[in-house]
């Protein structure tokens, strides 16, 4: 048994799933893996299913039955971490893009220093990202620029999806009633945390677009980051004590 679990949430990562799952494994730092896969029409899925043979005991698959958003496929993660008490709990993505040797780095960060929450930040020391467009660099940029100004929040990556929680956190954030299923719930379970006091770092990582498969970004999930965020945070002044 390990204290630390990464999910994973997957829509067709074929071409993907696999090499991340056995670059996790590999590390000297042992962790479980939840696949929380939408039934992927590629079959994603299935390699998963195939591999659990091999990492048994390690390897972990929730397969749901439609493609329902990356903040509902994370909370379902969450719930079945919980139950399963793990200590540690950590958000990845499947295409690389988040390197899966820093998970060491911000495991150790929550477990060895005084803080709640770890964020793998493409922006705490200036723009640490490979392969994007200018034009998708300086959306992400200033988007977490313009969160960070309505909220409050010391945060510079405020759309960040390479996480480490503390279970605490996730336990005093009221998960039924985050509202946002794309993007933007990553800043809004970063808000929840904020009001709950807790402490957050960032440490600095390197984002690497992907190399393999189809980017799930689109102009909806970008706006509902952007224009989410006010009534975000005008419905906190109103209820500033609900997690």
């Amino acid at each position: 048994m390990t204290d630390a679990v990464v999910i994973i949430p997957t829509f067709n990562e074929i071409d993907n799933i696999e090499d991340v799952i056995r670059a996790v494994f590999s590390l000297e730092k042992k962790f479980h893996i939840l696949v929380v896969d939408d039934s992927s029409p590629d079959l994603t899925w299935k390699t998963v299913e195939t591999l659990q043979e091999e990492f048994l005991g390690q390897l972990f698959l929730e397969k749901r039955t439609e493609k329902s958003g990356l903040g509902t496929a994370y909370i379902h993660g969450f719930k079945w971490c919980l139950e399963k008490k793990y200590d540690y709990i950590f958000e990845m993505d499947a295409d690389f893009s988040h390197n899966p040797l820093d998970l060491t780095r911000l495991y150790n960060c929550c477990t060895q220093t005084n803080v709640d929450m770890v964020i793998g930040s493409r922006y705490v020391k200036g723009v640490n990202v490979v392969n994007w467009p200018m034009s998708r660099v300086l959306l992400s940029y200033f988007a977490s620029k313009y969160v960070r100004f309505i909220t409050g929040m010391k945060i510079h990556d405020t759309t960040a999806g390479f996480i480490c929680y503390k279970r605490e956190v996730l336990e005093h954030i009221q998960l039924n009633d985050i509202k946002f299923i794309g993007y933007a719930f990553q800043i809004e379970m970063k808000f929840k945390a904020y009001l709950q006091g807790f402490n957050i770092k960032e440490i600095p990582v390197i984002f690497t677009d992907r190399t393999k498969g189809e980017s799930k970004l689109s102009n909806g999930i970008i706006s509902e980051a952007i224009f989410g965020v006010l009534s975000m945070k005008i419905k906190s002044l109103f209820n500033p004590n609900k997690p």
